[in-house]
């Protein structure tokens, strides 16, 4: 594993790339702590870089399902019966605390995006 600082949108693309390929590494391995250093580095550098604030929770759900390839039904360990997952997803139902911790630790959702907006 080399890893190096990333300090500019082409390393940041290059980090990206590589990403990609190690992203469904299992725990325990060299790629799966090879994913966790570069997803640290990724983060600290859009941070330093791009304002984009804290995303909406519906659209970090939504950008993790597509990310991974989710369907509506594999979000029912984290939300609930198809229904409720339907309501969240439309914007009818807001996420319980215990809905946002599941997803927190379940799907790795930041608890910054999944709370954005809740008062």
């Amino acid at each position: 594993m080399t890893i190096k600082p990333i300090r500019s949108d082409e390393d940041l693309q290059r980090a990206f790339k590589r990403l990609e390929k190690i992203f469904q590494a299992e725990e325990g391995t060299p790629q799966a702590d090879e994913r966790d250093v570069l997803v640290t580095l990724i983060e600290a550098y859009e941070a330093k870089h791009y304002d984009f604030g804290p995303a909406d929770p519906v659209e970090a759900i939504k950008f993790r399902m597509e990310q991974e390839g989710l369907t509506p039904r594999d979000l029912e360990p984290y939300i609930g019966q198809s229904g409720r997952v339907s309501e969240v997803l439309n914007r009818k139902r807001a996420l319980s605390l215990r809905m946002v911790k599941r997803l927190h630790d379940g799907l790795r959702i930041p608890y910054e995006s999944l709370l954005a907006g809740v008062r």
